[in-house]
């Protein structure tokens, strides 16, 4: 019976040290509140993130057609300027033929 008595104070000393490490959840509980509020702040953090990643990547889309657009339309500058270029020469020669040959009369 000695034995049997020793045997359930040890376990009641057991569950009541047990139920006391219990207590201190508390804390703990709130650290897991704290990294819970702090995930779901990231998470929103990280989609703005994403959001503003796509709304860069959209913006930059759109300068690399303006600039393409700009490049094709200072390619057709250049192609007129050019063409231009030849008619006056062309006129300039035509001008000297005739007033060369306004001269010889």
């Amino acid at each position: 019976m000695n034995l049997t008595t020793t045997l359930k104070a040890s376990l009641a000393a057991a569950c009541v040290i047990a139920f006391a490490g219990c207590t201190d959840l508390k804390p703990i509980q709130a650290q897991v509140d704290d990294l819970k509020s702090q995930v779901s702040k990231l998470q929103g953090d990280n989609q703005r993130a994403a959001s503003d990643a796509a709304a860069a990547k959209a913006a930059a889309n759109s300068a690399q057609s303006s600039a393409s657009g700009a490049q094709s339309t200072a390619n057709q500058a250049l192609s007129t300027a050019q063409a231009n270029s030849t008619a006056i020469e062309a006129i300039n020669e035509k001008i000297d033929r005739m007033f060369k040959k306004s001269v010889s009369k």
